[in-house]
């Protein structure tokens, strides 16, 4: 129903990854198998990690809800792109679009301080072995993603509450293929200079302080790690790191480059390109990144795959 201006949406239409007619199906397979990849791998670590006594502690503890994480935020987005490449009207309900956003957002945001969790945990284990057990305790582990997810759906509420409490213009087309913050700011006709503010500073904040707890964490290991003796030591470490630092450089600089830049400097299609990364390819990577090359985890599987074969039919 129209009002002047001001229309009450009912729905939003996602222009998705590509308008080529010719790519849809070619791009549908691709996501499919990304998407599967992703929630079998994420499964796997969670369902690992779970059922092994070998893999009680808290390295693999903050792994598990990396990949509750990973798995979260990548299906808060992938099923509903999947459908859209096969439907004939790219469209979204009103009240689908705000969960996904809150979803996406709560998800997004306990990433990077789970990844600074993991810095952390590195940094005692490396730095101060003999006190390990006692610093990372089960209460400190769970304190360390507790506060994470809590004040991540602290700043998921607001920000999709602001945004949808606002007045949309009776343009309901988003330039992206899920419902993301910017895109929908730009539909608004009420004025959005407090729901950018909130989003930029907060943004930076989370960015900038859950990157200095990684940062300060890793130049302490590279410090201890330079001191050892043992040559295998020092390869064993930095090969630890070595995973660790890729998947927090590419999705930092990721997430750097889409949110901490004025709203005028954005290329929807750029941005696009860089959403489906983080979205999708990362959460598929950060299992065979962090685990799939880990002995632990392959003894863990080898452990799981015998006891399956011993067990009665």
């Amino acid at each position: 129903m129209a009002s002047g201006n001001l229309t009450h949406l009912t729905e939003f239409i996602l222009r998705g990854v590509s308008d080529r007619p010719d790519l849809q199906m070619p791009l549908f397979f691709v996501f499919l198998v990304i998407y599967g990849l992703t929630v079998a791998g994420n499964l796997g670590i969670i369902t690992l990690t779970s059922v092994d006594s070998q893999l009680q502690t808290p390295m693999y503890f903050f792994l598990r809800h990396l990949a509750f994480i990973d798995l979260g935020y990548s299906s808060a987005v992938a099923p509903k792109m999947l459908v859209n490449f096969v439907a004939d009207q790219n469209t979204i309900p009103y009240n689908w679009c705000a969960t996904q956003l809150a979803f996406f957002i709560l998800f997004i945001i306990s990433e990077l301080f789970i990844l600074s969790a993991m810095a952390y945990d590195r940094y005692v284990a490396i730095c101060n072995p003999l006190l390990y057990t006692v610093v990372m305790s089960q209460r400190v582990c769970w304190v360390l993603v507790a506060i994470p997810y809590v004040y991540s759906a602290f700043l998921s509420l607001i920000t999709t509450i602001k945004i949808f409490m606002s007045s949309f213009c009776g343009h309901n087309v988003i330039r992206h293929f899920y419902c993301d913050s910017l895109p929908l700011l730009t539909l608004l006709c009420s004025s959005t200079r407090d729901i950018e503010l909130i989003i930029l500073i907060f943004s930076a904040f989370n960015l900038i302080s859950s990157l200095l707890i990684v940062l300060v964490s890793y130049i302490l290991i590279l410090m201890a790690i330079l001191r050892m003796n043992s040559a295998e030591g020092r390869h064993k470490a930095f090969s630890t790191c070595g995973s660790h630092l890729t998947v927090v450089v590419v999705l930092y600089a990721t997430l750097f480059f889409m949110y901490v830049q004025p709203k005028s400097s954005h290329s929807f299609d750029t941005d696009k390109i860089a959403s489906a990364f983080y979205t999708l390819i990362i959460p598929m990577l950060n299992p065979m990144i962090y685990s799939l090359r880990n002995k632990e985890v392959k003894g863990a599987l080898h452990r799981v795959w015998k006891n399956l074969h011993i067990l009665p039919m």
